[in-house]
């Protein structure tokens, strides 16, 4: 299997995307959808971000590697009664199903930078994209204090080193290595612009109860306790995720958590 595809079918993201549904509406809401719209949402999960599109009006495909949550999505728009919104499964780095220009929209939310070979994914988003089309990416922040790149930053200390050749998904959180890919896909420097944005995760669990669900379901952080359990370290990465997650936690109801954070929104004119 595609190590990719591996990774993200390893858990159950859907019981992550539940902690993400509110901010995901909320980044959809700045993207100017009309009803007259095709929109392509790569990386798309079971349709944090497709599902409100498709609710604006728009037509909508979602594409992810994996397969679960490829079904996961076109489950959650047959209940929403949304005809205009599938999902299928697809690699980023090779969209050989989609023809060139047919987009007005493509949008991927902290799922096509997980793709290996990252200048192919960059060609492959322009390439779908209709001429006058925009790209919109959000993506993580190799270094940023705030939860997700701290996640990862903590998980990968306890994690075997990546095969040689690996290129970091981290590296699409800056903005020298957004515009070096997407110019050599053929978008003039100036059609590319980088933001940072805040995206939060908000559930009526306590932190730590938030940090059994990335231990259980999100195939990173997994990964990261299976290696961390060989060494017998398990305990360590758990203690250190609990803390980093209630040091963030901005609810002031010990069982609720809400924690913003930070990511580059990209946008791209084609």
């Amino acid at each position: 299997m595609n190590p990719n595809q591996a990774l993200w079918e390893k858990g159950d993201f859907t019981k992550i995307a539940q902690v993400m549904r509110k901010s995901g509406e909320m980044l959809v809401a700045k993207l100017s959808i009309t009803p007259d719209m095709h929109v392509l949402d790569l990386g798309s999960g079971d349709g944090t971000t497709a599902i409100p599109e498709a609710k604006l009006g728009a037509t909508v495909l979602g594409v992810d590697i994996a397969r679960n949550l490829v079904d996961a999505g076109n489950r959650r728009a047959k209940e929403e009664g949304l005809a205009n919104c599938t999902f299928q499964q697809g690699d980023a780095t090779d969209l050989q199903a989609l023809n060139d220009q047919s987009f007005d929209l493509v949008v991927s939310i902290f799922g096509a930078m997980f793709a290996p070979k990252p200048f192919d994914v960059a060609r492959e988003m322009v390439r779908v994209t209709r001429p006058g089309g925009r790209i919109v990416m959000g993506n993580w922040i190799p270094g940023d204090p705030t939860l997700v790149a701290q996640i990862l930053k903590i998980s990968a200390a306890y994690t075997p080193p990546p095969p040689e050749g690996f290129i970091s998904p981290m590296l699409w959180g800056i903005e020298s290595h957004v515009v070096d890919r997407f110019e050599k896909a053929g978008v003039p420097r100036e059609n590319i612009s980088c933001v940072p944005d805040t995206f939060a995760f908000i559930t009526d669990l306590p932190p730590s109860e938030l940090v059994d669900l990335f231990k259980h379901y999100y195939g990173p952080t997994m990964n990261a306790f299976d290696a961390a359990e060989k060494e017998g370290k398990a305990m360590a990465l758990q203690q250190e995720l609990v803390e980093l997650f209630e040091q963030q936690n901005n609810s002031s109801d010990p069982n609720r958590t809400s924690i913003a954070a930070t990511f580059l929104r990209v946008t791209v004119t084609c």
